[in-house]
């Protein structure tokens, strides 16, 4: 079992995983029932909410555990509950019970404090990779070789035979120790209806460039009186970070003593940022909430979409227009830079009985079939080696969904998504989230709040 320390530096996640993810290897399946695309478009129109995942009482007799996670319905809660309800089903002595989080990793992290303190927190739980140092510096957690040591000791090779080893060092912390499993892993992508770009006489393949973003924004909305374009807002700056980085700024640094320091509001930093102030300004983007802004894209009253690729099941189930999705945009001839998104699983549960039962519950995630589940029904790229070219895997849907592609064409630009150090990280994430609402609401000069919150972040990094 590990217990929570302080750490000092940020973990560094390895740019080429999405590719490494998606590599092949041999199959080896678990107890998962098979995973079909019909199956699970299926599933999704009976599943239950996502607050709690369960289809019958649980025996007085069960381990009852709770697995924490901030999917929501259209962001692959449905798929959530479909596989609690199989692992429920599957077994007489374990019940699960999904828990949904809001405000996404943040929103999770906030509520574990509270639940730390009252002695409530679950078994296991879904840490976003901001958070890798933050979570392991302030919460008691159980590394999954000692939970499969002790617990699974026929297969203690089951991490070596099922991850490539850059994959597993995701969870590595700055200390070098292993936090969990990668569980979740996205980039974001620019979703396109082609439809209304045709209808504004734009070219159907998309814009290449941010620059390009701009005017095939204005065009729409001058041509068709839609929206041109937006960009998602939830509880983290993860698609800020991506424009940023792609511009040739750096959200952090090392100065010259080797310590981490804020450093996003260089000239590269806030031209990315006016950029997005400037279409909504000029009323061809959207400034709306992040589930509004994907629903406007859904019913075709915004032409373009830049958000994550794990929102692809919804929108291939609800969008009744030629919808598909390119690369992320770059800075002219600049490197394109997307943060890695998604979240690893961390074991949080404390007593013998619990530990055992949250592992064997994760196992069980990673299985192929869960995996494929998990994929058809987000858009996550799985990160067990073999899950990509397994029949009882994904080698049949990838081979038919296109909208994947553009999530795996840009996997070699992969970067880190960027993870404060020390104790101050939902703090510092909190700023970076009211800085992005007073520069998209207009509120004040861009460099001027982009300065004075890297100067409030670097104070905090500094005590």
């Amino acid at each position: 079992m590990k217990k929570f320390g302080k750490s000092a530096a940020a973990a560094v996640l390895t740019g080429s995983m999405l590719l490494c993810a998606c590599g092949s290897g041999s199959s080896a399946g678990t107890t998962a029932a098979p995973a079909s695309s019909a199956a699970f478009q299926a599933a999704a129109s009976a599943a239950e909410t996502t607050a709690a995942a369960e289809t019958s009482a649980p025996s007085g007799d069960k381990i009852e555990i709770e697995y924490w996670h901030v999917n929501s319905d259209s962001q692959g809660g449905q798929t959530v509950d479909e596989l609690v309800k199989k692992f429920n089903e599957s077994n007489d002595h374990i019940h699960v019970t999904a828990k949904y989080n809001q405000d996404m990793y943040k929103g999770l992290m906030q509520n574990l404090q509270a639940e730390e303190a009252t002695g409530n927190a679950p078994a296991l739980c879904q840490v976003g990779w901001a958070f890798l140092d933050y979570f392991s510096n302030n919460f008691p957690y159980v590394a999954p070789q000692d939970a499969i040591d002790k617990y699974d000791s026929s297969d203690k090779t089951f991490l070596t035979d099922h991850f490539l080893p850059n994959v597993l060092n995701l969870t590595v912390n700055s200390n070098g120790d292993t936090v969990g499993i990668p569980y979740s892993v996205s980039d974001p992508v620019l979703y396109i209806n082609r439809d209304l770009l045709k209808e504004a006489g734009l070219s159907e393949e998309g814009p290449k460039t941010w620059e390009e973003v701009h005017e095939f924004a204005k065009t729409v909305t001058e041509k068709t009186g839609k929206y041109g374009f937006y960009c998602q807002t939830p509880a983290d700056f993860w698609a800020q970070q991506a424009l940023i980085e792609s511009n040739g700024g750096s959200m952090i640094q090392k100065d010259a003593s080797g310590k981490t320091q804020a450093a996003f509001a260089s000239p590269e930093g806030i031209e990315a940022m006016q950029l997005l102030r400037d279409m909504i300004t000029e009323g061809c983007a959207m400034n709306v909430s992040w589930d509004e802004g994907c629903q406007s894209f859904i019913d075709g009253s915004c032409a373009m979409l830049y958000t994550t690729i794990a929102r692809r099941a919804s929108i291939q189930k609800g969008a009744a227009f030629d919808a598909a999705s390119v690369m992320s945009p770059t800075f002219g001839d600049k490197p394109r830079k997307v943060p890695a998104g998604g979240c690893f699983l961390a074991i949080t549960a404390q007593d013998d009985e619990q530990i055992a039962a949250a592992w064997e519950f994760e196992k069980y995630l990673y299985s192929i079939e869960s995996m494929a589940a998990w994929t058809i029904g987000t858009g996550y790229t799985p990160p067990r080696k073999d899950v990509a070219d397994a029949e009882n895997g994904l080698k049949s849907f990838l081979a038919e969904n296109e909208m994947m592609k553009a999530a795996i064409d840009e996997s070699a630009d992969v970067v880190s998504w960027t993870s404060f150090p020390g104790d101050a990280g939902l703090q510092c994430e909190q700023l970076l989230l009211d800085m992005r609402d007073q520069i998209l609401s207009g509120q004040q000069d861009v460099g001027d709040v982009m300065k004075s919150t890297q100067d409030q972040i670097n104070q905090l990094l500094n005590q």
